[in-house]
């Protein structure tokens, strides 16, 4: 990769973590334990997995998950930390696969779908590991911490992922016109 290519998207990845932090903070609905639905805020990290791939997607995503703990940090372990900060975020950049996908997949809309959904579905799953070890008293008696854990990081992250799908789709033609 040449040396103006390395320094756009670094600069473009910055850029990206600083509006999804400011996204971040725009929450339209808040969970009493954590988690919340946001104004888009995935969606700069997103675009940046959409436009760059995998790798760099997860990188800026695992700065983004830092910043995130920096703003708003609850942690009772550090493996829950990392589940639900830098690796929750990081997973976002599992939304670059769309770019893998691209010569497999012609339908550009069910190339999108595909990478958004996994990414939303890759920070799910972080967070419901981390419910379930370190937040199960929080279930209701009686209640499968696994059902618990999926239904309340899957309130939100479904809003969130509708939203995210919804965003993207309407971005799709400014995002194919900076890919070319």
């Amino acid at each position: 990769m040449e040396r103006n290519v390395k320094i756009r998207m670094l600069t473009e990845g910055g850029v990206m973590v600083a509006l999804a932090s400011i996204l971040s903070m725009l929450k339209i609905y808040e969970a009493p334990f954590g988690g919340s639905v946001t104004a888009g805020s995935m969606i700069p990290i997103i675009i940046f997995a959409l436009r760059w791939g995998i790798m760099p997607g997860l990188f800026v995503g695992l700065v983004y998950g830092i910043i995130q703990s920096i703003l708003g940090l609850y942690f009772v372990h550090p493996i829950q930390y990392l589940l639900d900060y830098p690796i929750a975020f990081a997973l976002l950049g599992l939304a670059g696969i769309s770019k893998s996908l691209g010569n497999k997949i012609k339908n550009k809309y069910l190339n999108l779908f595909i990478g958004v959904f996994i990414a939303i579905f890759g920070r799910f799953i972080a967070h419901l590991l981390s419910g379930v070890i370190f937040f199960a008293e929080y279930a209701p008696e009686g209640m499968n911490p696994w059902l618990y854990s999926a239904i309340y990081n899957g309130s939100y992250l479904g809003i969130e992922l509708i939203i995210s799908l919804v965003l993207v789709l309407l971005l799709n033609k400014p995002i194919q016109r900076l890919n070319s």
